[in-house]
């Protein structure tokens, strides 16, 4: 069924993730429609295929293991699910979309047996001199079959931030379905929850990459006809607002299903993502940002303030192409991530540098582009106070921190 109500159009953009080297900066970049639609009956928000997934993660560049706030979460998390459903050396696990082997490395120190699946080559490779055991495929029912024959079923699988950029839910779900043991458990979270992205107007959550765009509403419904009931939930301010979704074959009967699910699903109504007109508004709400953004630029610009970025992240790509944002505005970005460091922001010709660069320039104005790492940002890079230097978030609102 083609959609045809807009949630946001944000014009033409690059591929998120696709960070341009010193040799390709005057070259012509593609740039592809970036707008999202909703469908009128299971409200799921939805962006059109554009670009094969094979090329979008044939070099992925970004890696979990550079903030420090996420490995904290993620080690936490690992604790907790190894005590609440008593997970043992008989036990297997399998993450996909396992990255850089970040998380399962919590699993393998308590030695519980391991796999990751994970569809980036550079990615895997890096997960796997870290002796962490890793395939390199895209997940879906074929691969589910493949590893079941080879390793068996799983008594814990993880998907964390792989959901929104699944271009195919069917064949994700379905291989799911059939990789998990009958009492097994499969954990799921995302960050771009359609609650906090509508209320944050994070517009920025979207692009290429990410096909979906989810609230419980929807994902209950998607998930009950592949014969899977959500049993518990969690939410996280971590990027930026996240959901964490606990779930179990509906045969099931051990697991008891939260009294946190009806009541979040009734959250959602209260906050009207039942209604077909909440997500066509949110567009007024995209523009009147982009003009509040423009305003602090041009501001900034006139009073001959220098600004300067923190942070290289996907979400950097969509906002400063949609804004209009380029290097004579926006003078250079940095991002701990090695990977990213002396290539150019998609689009906009953006310098990244390592942070060391904003202590040497010593700018007026520090925009966190990373703003869902805002907390772990500033405390890193406080001494920017001391030539009374200022941050600068955009989400929910343009706001410096003083």
């Amino acid at each position: 069924m083609r959609l045809s109500h807009i949630f946001a159009d944000l014009g033409k953009s690059p591929l998120a993730n696709s960070y341009l080297e010193k040799n390709q900066i005057e070259k012509k970049e593609t740039f592809l429609p970036l707008t999202a639609y909703v469908c009128s009956k299971c409200f799921l928000v939805q962006l059109d295929k554009f670009e094969d997934p094979e090329l979008i993660f044939k070099k992925y560049a970004y890696m979990s293991s550079y903030s420090q706030s996420w490995l904290k979460h993620v080690k936490d998390f690992s604790e907790l699910v190894i005590k609440k459903f008593e997970l043992n050396k008989k036990s297997r696990i399998i993450e996909i979309a396992s990255n850089d082997g970040y998380l399962l490395k919590n699993f393998q120190k308590k030695n519980i047996p391991i796999l990751g699946i994970e569809p980036a080559k550079n990615v895997a490779k890096i997960a796997r001199k870290r002796k962490i055991p890793t395939i390199t495929k895209f997940f879906g029912y074929k691969t589910a079959k493949e590893v079941i024959k080879k390793h068996g079923k799983s008594d814990l699988i993880i998907a964390f931030n792989v959901l929104p950029h699944v271009p195919n839910l069917k064949d994700f779900l379905h291989g799911m379905k059939i990789l998990l043991e009958k009492n097994g458990v499969i954990v799921i979270q995302f960050s771009a929850y359609l609650t906090h992205l509508i209320q944050k107007t994070g517009f920025d959550a979207i692009y290429h990459e990410h096909f979906s765009y989810f609230s419980l509403i929807s994902l209950s419904k998607i998930f009950q006809h592949f014969d899977l009931t959500i049993f518990d939930i969690e939410e996280f301010d971590v990027h930026g607002g996240s959901l964490r979704l606990f779930l179990k074959h509906n045969k099931n009967k051990n697991l008891k299903i939260s009294h946190k699910i009806k009541e979040k699903i009734e959250m959602e109504k209260k906050n009207e993502l039942n209604k077909i007109q909440t997500y066509e508004n949110f567009q007024e709400q995209v523009v009147q940002t982009k003009i509040d953004i423009w305003k602090f630029f041009s501001q900034a610009k006139n009073d001959n303030k220098s600004i300067v970025g923190y942070g290289a992240p996907a979400k950097a790509t969509t906002m400063l192409n949609y804004c209009g944002i380029k290097n004579d505005f926006l003078e250079y970005t940095v991002d701990v991530n090695p990977n990213k460091q002396n290539h150019f922001i998609p689009g906009t010709r953006i310098p990244i540098f390592s942070p060391k660069k904003i202590f040497q320039t010593r700018p007026n104005y520090v925009v966190i582009l990373a703003w869902n790492l805002k907390d772990e940002i500033i405390e890193q890079m406080k001494e920017i106070r001391k030539w009374n230097g200022k941050f600068v978030i955009f989400y929910p609102k343009v706001k410096i921190l003083r």
